[in-house]
């Protein structure tokens, strides 16, 4: 068994974090924006000027955290798909459902909106997992 290859973590992880930016561009920036203003004038509040660009830098991150999270089982799983799926799903699970079903349950975020975009980016995170696990290589052993 190799070591983790964090230079190919990271490349796949960017990789993982352009396929989230672009679901969660299109859901939140294109189909579902005017639900998510209307919520925000319903809040009485607007989006801060530094949101944005922080979202896109936390989305690579996060890409990065999924084909990191791939890299770990591994060892476990196995490589390929299946396994990258499997992460995917774990990743979301925690990354984005559980913290969107405490927002709901709290009357923080709108519901029916929230588990949509959510369940959308279900797909997301796992297709994102699976083609940044595609750029994986483990290191070579010394």
């Amino acid at each position: 068994m190799g070591k983790t290859n964090v230079g190919r973590v990271i490349l796949g992880g960017l990789l993982a974090g352009l396929i989230l930016n672009i679901f969660e561009y299109v859901l939140n920036g294109v189909v579902f924006a005017s639900q998510w203003d209307a919520f925000e004038k319903m809040l009485g509040r607007q989006m801060r000027p530094g949101a944005i660009p922080f979202f896109i830098v936390s989305t690579f991150v996060t890409g990065i955290g999924v084909v990191w999270l791939y890299a770990a089982a591994r060892p476990r799983l196995g490589p390929g798909p299946t396994t990258a799926a499997l992460t995917g799903l774990a990743f979301w699970l925690f990354a984005y459902a559980i913290p969107a079903a405490n927002g709901i349950a709290a009357n923080l975020e709108p519901g029916r909106l929230t588990l949509t975009v959510h369940l959308i980016l279900l797909v997301g995170t796992v297709l994102a997992s699976v083609c940044g696990a595609w750029l994986y290589r483990e290191a070579a052993n010394p």
